[in-house]
């Protein structure tokens, strides 16, 4: 076939308890679509009171539309049950922060 690739698509972590393990696989698959950084640093925000440029505003967008494809990810990996126990589920990082607290350092849920 023509447009065939020997590319294996990696598997979304499942978060199975074991936070500090899944946040290691987790944290390498979200780098590697280069998404890693909504994580750490969350969607940005335009500053108060000033006018965002259009290329602002537009940095703003795909930041949230990456931040969407990423929550995705996360709630394809964590089962509906665990993600119904965390209080913050706006962003990614509200996610990932929200998990890190409550689980992290557990070896089972």
């Amino acid at each position: 076939m023509a447009g065939e690739s020997n590319f294996v698509q990696p598997a979304i972590p499942k978060f199975d308890g074991h936070y500090d393990h899944w946040s290691m696989l987790m944290e390498n698959f979200l780098r590697s679509k280069e998404y890693w950084g909504l994580v750490e640093a969350g969607i940005p925000v335009a500053a108060e009171g000033v006018d965002s440029t259009e290329v602002q505003k537009k940095t703003i967008e795909d930041h949230k539309l990456k931040d969407m494809k990423t929550k995705n990810y996360l709630f394809q990996a964590i089962d509906r049950s665990i993600l119904e126990t965390i209080l913050k589920k706006d962003t990614t990082k509200d996610i990932w922060d929200s998990l890190k607290q409550k689980y992290q350092g557990t070896a089972r849920v």
